[in-house]
């Protein structure tokens, strides 16, 4: 990977003896490694058996959780935050493994569209819950800073499943709360 930023910096025209440069494709390859780190968790070790039996059947909400991910198509960043949901079925999740299961996923070279399925079909998954709901709103600097260069634009996503998906009450408390 090293290599690799030598010959991306060195093809812009760039010098790499340049004081500024001689270990930016170091420091860059650990960067990505570390934008990238969602590869090598695994939701096992995410999890960490913080799953716990509850008699709830309340809502649980965790909003505005911090989203850093790296678009697929030009490897720009999108940035913005996510709104998890769901209905438990008899045992809850540590909070902040809701967080990480969200930062496993976003940690990855992705599109938006796929990152709330994959959030949401792993808290049905892990939980059992009777309904899930992600929403994400973020800003994609593949837009900002190239292309149509639009510095407003959000993009928001949302995947329904269970309950959410199937009870419009359920879905409105939520969309109300976040």
């Amino acid at each position: 990977m090293i290599e690799a930023f030598a010959t991306i910096i060195k093809s812009v025209g760039e010098d790499l003896e340049r004081p500024g440069l001689v270990d930016t494709p170091k420091r860059a390859a650990k960067a990505f490694e570390f934008i990238t780190r969602g590869y090598h968790q695994n939701l096992e070790e995410v999890i960490n058996n913080a799953l716990f039996p509850s008699d709830s059947s309340e809502m649980v909400i965790v909003k505005d959780i911090e989203l850093y991910s790296l678009c697929e198509h030009h490897l720009l960043p999108f940035i913005g935050k996510c709104h998890v949901a769901y209905i438990p079925n008899g045992k809850v999740l540590g909070l902040s493994k809701v967080a990480r299961i969200v930062d496993m996923y976003a940690r990855r070279l992705q599109i938006q569209e796929n990152l709330v399925m994959q959030i949401a079909t792993t808290m049905e998954q892990v939980t059992g819950a009777l309904g899930v709901a992600v929403i994400i709103e973020a800003r994609h600097l593949c837009m900002m800073m190239r292309g149509v260069e639009k510095q407003n634009s959000v993009m928001k996503s949302s995947a329904m499943l269970g309950s959410f998906r199937s009870n419009q009450a359920t879905r409105n408390e939520f969309l109300a709360l976040i």
